[in-house]
């Protein structure tokens, strides 16, 4: 059993020691949400435009010319839009923003119809409070976020951005 408990006492320490590492991290994160913000950008872009070579070069094995033109312009648009995401993060997370305002609000819609659909069911109100907390969050990122434009004025929530990181 000493075996046992020396491993149980490492695994522990170990552990004990990442979530050191990750709460670490984590606030250096929220010091600098900016650089995270971009940096996190700049790994999608990467893996997205390695996803859009990929697309590229398995479009050569397609079994027809109609099948591979399609598919290579199918990894063309891919690699552009990691393109994008790498070297104009600006309007890449307003973008981003903007998709996930989207998304709250349509799941919170869906949550909202799903509670009143199971309304005589246990936990139909917190089905129901979750679509409305995400419909609300998501209408708050949308007012708070404009889509950032080439060419246009530098808005207020950009600059509290550049000042708060």
């Amino acid at each position: 059993m000493n075996g046992l408990d020396d491993a149980a006492k490492k695994s522990g320490m170990n552990t004990t020691v990442l979530g050191i590492v990750t709460m670490i991290l984590g606030f250096l994160a929220m010091l600098a949400p900016m650089f995270t913000g971009f940096s996190i950008l700049m790994l999608v872009g990467i893996i997205v435009v390695i996803a859009g070579i990929a697309r590229m070069l398995w479009a050569f094995t397609a079994g027809s010319f109609g099948k591979g033109a399609l598919a290579f312009a199918i990894g063309g648009l891919t690699l552009l839009c990691g393109l994008v995401l790498m070297f104009n993060p600006m309007f890449a997370s307003g973008v981003l923003t903007i998709v996930l305002a989207i998304y709250l609000v349509v799941d919170g819609g869906v949550e909202i119809a799903a509670g009143f659909e199971l309304r005589p069911t246990s936990g139909w109100g917190w089905l129901l409070f979750g679509g409305i907390v995400s419909m609300l969050l998501g209408i708050m990122i949308w007012r708070q976020a404009p889509l950032p434009v080439p060419g246009r004025s530098v808005s207020s929530w950009e600059l509290s951005c550049c000042l708060s990181g």
